[in-house]
């Protein structure tokens, strides 16, 4: 299993930036998908964004053109920069990597973003 630590978030008022960043342990080259997904109170977790091994990104409707995720893999991390950010974007943001082949998924411990004036 990889363990994976998140930072990056905080406050940030509406139309402000921030950037997620989540280090994952050991190498994750090649072989596992990476994403961030998040969970706003009382609401159930959804998908903000992936990213798989060659590079392809994918992203929730409610933040294109807005959010990029991104990884690096020579340091087994990815991020997730949020640009023009709106109220509805308030909640925990977990990083999530998944094994190609064999599915496993590890979870971030999840960091809170408050989008607020």
């Amino acid at each position: 299993q990889v363990h994976l630590v998140e930072s990056g978030g905080g406050l940030v008022q509406p139309g402000g930036s921030l950037r997620l960043s989540c280090a994952a342990s050991g190498s994750i080259f090649s072989s596992y998908a990476m994403g961030w997904y998040r969970q706003a109170p009382g609401k159930q977790r959804e998908l903000v964004a992936t990213i798989t091994t060659d590079g392809t990104t994918t992203y929730a409707d409610s933040v294109k053109g807005r959010f990029t995720i991104s990884r690096d893999n020579a340091k087994n991390t990815v991020s997730l920069q949020m640009n023009s950010l709106k109220p509805e974007d308030t909640a925990v943001y977990y990083c999530n990597v998944r094994h190609i082949l064999t599915s496993q998924n590890s979870w971030g411990q999840g960091t809170q973003v408050i989008v607020s004036s």
